[in-house]
């Protein structure tokens, strides 16, 4: 299928793709990789009147090292992400970005684009929740941060006003006593995955989890913090009774996960359930590397 009809402007900085969206107001929407909003155009599930395509803004799009993490600009490829040495101080995000799509389709998406566009299923949302992540964006009258947890408010809807463009990704550093991992499962390789889980793990002195976070995908109408989870997993020794008792906490705090041709709710609980798991012992494991 094609589109329907829109306009198309290519700016070349960030204020001049401001004053477009200033002026286009709710009739635009933003192109970055457009992995997702060009089939959702070409399906006619999306009909925006005008495109603003920022991938000629090249300020938008590096890897730089940030208060002992990495900020990102929001127009970095997936496939710079995967493979950039700097990025590397942060081996949850590569491994994220290793499982988004096939690698033609990492070559042209971007983080900032996944952000924006909030699918549930998509890994990035929940591996910067998971990290504590901030987002910086501008608009004409100025910029704000709004942290990961702020951020996802539904199914493809954010924090983001159509007069804003998403500008940064910024992701803290992770202690040295810190592992972590991402697992997920599709029905086949590159599909959206019908369940991930992204997992941090920070040890003390005497082996106990001083911290745990996590972050779930595709297993509600928003990526998934299950905070009761995290909570119940710190000062505990690391072990398989831990991790029982962390994925049961996960899938209590579940609320109406998609059931669809591809699996149940079901499905997707006992999924979460099984995958928490293995990142969480994953993760212990690499932080018990670290001590």
């Amino acid at each position: 299928m094609k589109p329907p009809k829109f306009r198309y402007f290519v700016p070349q900085s960030v204020e001049e793709a401001l004053t477009l969206l200033v002026e286009h107001a709710d009739e635009a929407r933003v192109l970055a990789g457009g992995q997702s909003l060009v089939p959702l155009m070409n399906m006619r599930l999306a009909h925006p009147g005008v495109l603003v395509d920022i991938n000629g803004i090249s300020e938008l799009a590096y890897v730089r090292p940030w208060d002992g993490g990495l900020a990102l600009g929001a127009m970095t490829r997936d496939a710079t992400l995967e493979r950039d040495t700097t990025a590397a101080r942060l081996p949850l995000l590569l491994e994220a970005a290793h499982c988004v799509g096939h690698p033609a389709i990492r070559h042209r998406s971007t983080g900032g684009g996944s952000i924006a566009h909030a699918d549930p299923a998509a890994e990035l949302p929940a591996v910067l929740l998971a990290l504590n992540s901030a987002f910086e964006v501008r608009s004409r009258s100025g910029s704000r941060t709004i942290s990961a947890q702020d951020f996802f408010k539904g199914y493809l809807s954010t924090d983001l006003k159509a007069s804003e463009l998403l500008t940064e990704l910024r992701v803290p550093g992770l202690p040295s006593k810190a592992g972590s991992a991402f697992v997920e499962f599709s029905r086949r390789e590159g599909d959206y995955a019908l369940a991930g889980v992204a997992a941090v793990i920070t040890l003390d002195e005497d082996g106990t989890i001083a911290d745990a976070r996590l972050g779930l995908c595709s297993v509600g109408p928003a990526p998934v913090r299950p905070q009761a989870a995290e909570a119940l997993l710190r000062g505990q020794h690391p072990g398989d009774e831990t991790w029982d008792a962390a994925a049961t906490a996960v899938i209590t705090g579940l609320d109406n996960p998609p059931s669809d041709i591809h699996g149940s709710a079901d499905y997707r609980r006992h999924l979460a359930s099984v995958l928490t798991k293995q990142a969480l012992a994953s993760a212990a494991e690499r932080a018990e590397r670290n001590r």
